[in-house]
C-alpha cells in the first residue's frame, strides 16, 4: 500500500447504500482536490478473546472496507485510494482523523426517513465536533445546479462564506448566497440587506454569484431551496447558538436535499455525548 498523502479526503464506511455514496462522493472530490482517498471503518468489540463471534465480526468489517475501495475505483478511476479498519468508536475516529484530513465525508443514512436527530449520533458529533469540513452526502442524486451559501452574519456564517467561494471556483459554478428573513417588516428586511452586504463585503474572493433573500421560517426554506443546488454549505451554528449544533444547521443536516458542507477551521470544545445504540458506524 503507498504512503498516504497529507491531507486525504477522509470518508467513513458503514456497509449501507448511504456509506457507499459517501464513498462516490468522496472519491470525486479527492480527485478534484488531487489528495488520496481515505476509506475508514471503525470497529468496536467488546472483550474479543472471550467472545468467539469476534473474528467473523472482524472479518466482515474487513469485507465493509474491501466493497467500498471498489466503490471508489470503479466509480472514479485513477482515484488514488488508501484504507484502514480502525479499532475505537466511530465519532472519536473521525474527530482524530479530522484533524489531519482536507475534508470528512460521510453519508446521511436516510436521516430524513427519522421523526429527530439524535444528538449522540456519530454523524452528529462528527458535523459539530470536527477539525476540518465535514460533506454529508445525499444518495446518488445528479451534481447540478448553483452552490447555496447560507448566510446569517455569524463567524460561521462568514467561514460558510468563504468556503462556498472556495468551492465555486474549484468547480467553476456559480454560488447562491441566501439569506432568510425570519420577521416580517421593512426594518427586518434593511437587517438581512446589512447581513449580505457586510457579508458580501467580508469575502472579496468571491466569484461569480447571485444573491436571494428569502422569507419564512430559516431552517424549512434553507431545506426547500436546497433541492436546487449541487451543494448547500453552512456553518455549525449561528449567531445565538452555543450548543452542539444550532437548530438551523441541525433541521438542514437532517433534512437537506442536496449534499451538506458543514464549515470548520478549528475544533469544538464540546464533551462527547454517548452514542446511542444503532448509530455507529460498526459495532
Amino acid at each position: 500500500m503507498p504512503n498516504p498523502s497529507p491531507s486525504p479526503v477522509v470518508v467513513g464506511v458503514t456497509g449501507t447504500s448511504a456509506g457507499l455514496a459517501a464513498v462516490r462522493l468522496a472519491a470525486r472530490e479527492a480527485v478534484s482536490r488531487d489528495r488520496d482517498l481515505r476509506i475508514v471503518h471503525a470497529f468496536t468489540w467488546s472483550h474479543p478473546r472471550l467472545d468467539h463471534r469476534y473474528d467473523r465480526a472482524r472479518h466482515t468489517a474487513s469485507q465493509v472496507v474491501d466493497a467500498a475501495v471498489a466503490t471508489a475505483q470503479r466509480s472514479t478511476p485513477g482515484v488514488r485510494v488508501t484504507s484502514q479498519l480502525v479499532d475505537g468508536p466511530a465519532d472519536e475516529v473521525l474527530l482524530r482523523l479530522g484533524r489531519t484530513a482536507e475534508l470528512l465525508v460521510l453519508g446521511d443514512d436516510d436521516l430524513a426517513t427519522l421523526p429527530w436527530l439524535p444528538s449522540g449520533s456519530v454523524l452528529c458529533q462528527t458535523v459539530a465536533r470536527a477539525w476540518c469540513p465535514v460533506l454529508v452526502a445525499r444518495g446518488p442524486r445528479p451534481q447540478a445546479g448553483p452552490i447555496l451559501a447560507a448566510i446569517d452574519g455569524s463567524q460561521c456564517s462568514l467561514l460558510a462564506l468563504r468556503q462556498a467561494a472556495e468551492e465555486g471556483a474549484r468547480r467553476d459554478v456559480d454560488v447562491v448566497v441566501a439569506h432568510v428573513v425570519e420577521r416580517p417588516g421593512l426594518e427586518a428586511e434593511q437587517e438581512g440587506r446589512n447581513i449580505l452586504a457586510d457579508s458580501l463585503a467580508a469575502v472579496p474572493e468571491l466569484g461569480d454569484h447571485r444573491v436571494r433573500m428569502l422569507a419564512g421560517a430559516v431552517a424549512p426554506t434553507l431545506v426547500r431551496i436546497s433541492g436546487k443546488a449541487r451543494l448547500t454549505v453552512m456553518g455549525p451554528r449561528g449567531h445565538h447558538d452555543d450548543g452542539l449544533l444550532g437548530s438551523v444547521a441541525r433541521n438542514v443536516l437532517h433534512r437537506a436535499a442536496s449534499p451538506t458542507l458543514f464549515a470548520h477551521r478549528r475544533p469544538v470544545p464540546q464533551q462527547r455525548a454517548p452514542l446511542d445504540a444503532g448509530n455507529a458506524l460498526a459495532r
